[in-house]
């Protein structure tokens, strides 16, 4: 077995156990609240399929990226549905229930929706490279890997909820170390790519992240913490989807390399964001503002 093809196999398992650790760690009673709210989800499904896939290409067109580094990004935008959603959505001080719902339906989607966009997508970065995308291939991997555990976490947690409590924290630790193995060994055998990464590469990055948030947040709901939820949600990308769909069609490549970077680099900013955007309190719409104070009446003999 070749270093790709160990890559390719770890993201695999990767993503199928975090899958699994995710529908564990979801009721069925929080899914069917946000899929009600047809309004929100119709919003998230165009600012995660739509608006961020749009602004990278733009980016990527604006910075004149080689063609396989423009793929490695675009692989990222188009892969919605990050585990790390609710828990930066929770730093943020945005509605978990909401961000756990989005989670778990971007993710599931993300498995039909993602190859056929990145089969649209990626012949307007390739360049004259003769770059493709299988898609029917990724949709029945990504099936497999994506969607029937996550299937088996939600069956898990329906039907032995008690279960699902014990297996939610090593599970959730097991994904933690994958992802951490996973994204060592890239770092490792693609070291050379790494360094000689240009700074406005960088530059490029966090103009993703941020038009990331700005689509989320103005397609969100005016007023209210789904709107601070949609942001987030959406600037989020989901990792372990892109690395699974970048190492079995680009394996050994810099889309390899250009997908781990901005997984990293997004983690890391959307972390410090979330935490100085809790620290802001963003009024509700219809709550009420509290009553001042009435003015401490003048103590005799002062001068008024």
């Amino acid at each position: 077995m070749t270093i790709d093809q160990l890559i390719h196999v770890l993201a695999a398992i990767t993503l199928f156990e975090m899958m699994i650790a995710i529908g564990l760690g979801v009721t069925f009673g929080e899914l069917i609240g946000v899929a009600r709210d047809w309004r929100l989800l119709i919003r998230a499904a165009a600012a995660n399929y739509i608006g961020v896939p749009a602004a990278a290409i733009g980016l990527l067109i604006l910075f004149h990226a080689q063609p396989l580094v423009a793929t490695g990004f675009l692989i990222a935008a188009v892969c919605p549905g990050a585990p790390y959603g609710p828990p930066f959505t929770g730093l943020a001080r945005g509605n978990i229930v909401v961000a756990v719902g989005l989670m778990v339906l971007l993710a599931g989607s993300s498995a039909l929706i993602a190859p056929l966009l990145l089969q649209l997508l990626v012949p307007l970065v390739a360049g004259d490279e003769p770059l493709q995308i299988n898609a029917m291939k990724l949709v029945g991997t990504l099936l497999l890997a994506q969607l029937l555990p996550l299937a088996i976490g939600l069956g898990v947690r329906r039907w032995r909820p008690l279960w699902a409590e014990r297996l939610k924290k090593p599970a959730n630790l097991l994904t933690t170390i994958l992802n951490l193995v996973l994204l060592g060994l890239i770092l490792v055998v693609q070291y050379e790519t790494l360094i000689g990464i240009p700074l406005r590469a960088f530059a490029g990055m966090s103009l993703l992240v941020l038009a990331a948030l700005a689509i989320g947040w103005l397609l969100g709901e005016p007023g209210g913490v789904k709107r601070k939820t949609l942001a987030i949600t959406t600037a989020v990308r989901n990792a372990g989807v892109c690395l699974v769909i970048v190492s079995s069609s680009f394996a050994g490549t810099p889309a390899v390399t250009a997908a781990t970077v901005y997984a990293l680099f997004q983690t890391i900013s959307l972390a410090l964001i979330a935490l100085s955007w809790g620290r802001v309190r963003l009024p509700i719409e219809g709550e009420r503002k509290s009553p001042q104070t009435p003015a401490d009446p003048v103590p005799k003999g002062a001068v008024p």
